[in-house]
């Protein structure tokens, strides 16, 4: 089992792919990845069959939950509880965000 991991790999397999995001750890308990959304780039996502948190690691933007914006920026963390709606949308800059599922990425 893989115990360490290099966001430069995987961002660098996002940049080769047709998809914004990576998931690269994907267990029964515990899912992690990273999402890139450029400027403009539409989030797709679908609420989760699990809670969720999300990390910024770098970008602004706003993280819609249910009917309310939050401002995102660098170092900020957020909670999304299963089955809510949310997206992230308004980004000017590149958006780097880790994101953890207390389960599996489905």
């Amino acid at each position: 089992m893989k115990l360490d991991f290099d966001l430069p790999t995987y961002l660098e397999k996002i940049k080769n792919s047709s998809t914004y995001f990576h998931t690269f750890i994907n267990r029964q308990s515990l899912a992690t990845g990273i999402l890139v959304l450029q400027p403009g780039e539409e989030d797709t996502q679908e609420p989760h069959e699990s809670d969720e948190v999300y990390f910024v690691i770098s970008g602004d933007g706003l993280l819609r939950i249910k009917d309310k914006d939050y401002k995102v920026s660098k170092e900020k963390l957020f909670f999304v509880a299963k089955n809510v709606p949310h997206h992230f949308h308004g980004n000017t800059k590149e958006l780097r965000v880790l994101y953890f599922f207390g389960g599996p990425d489905s």
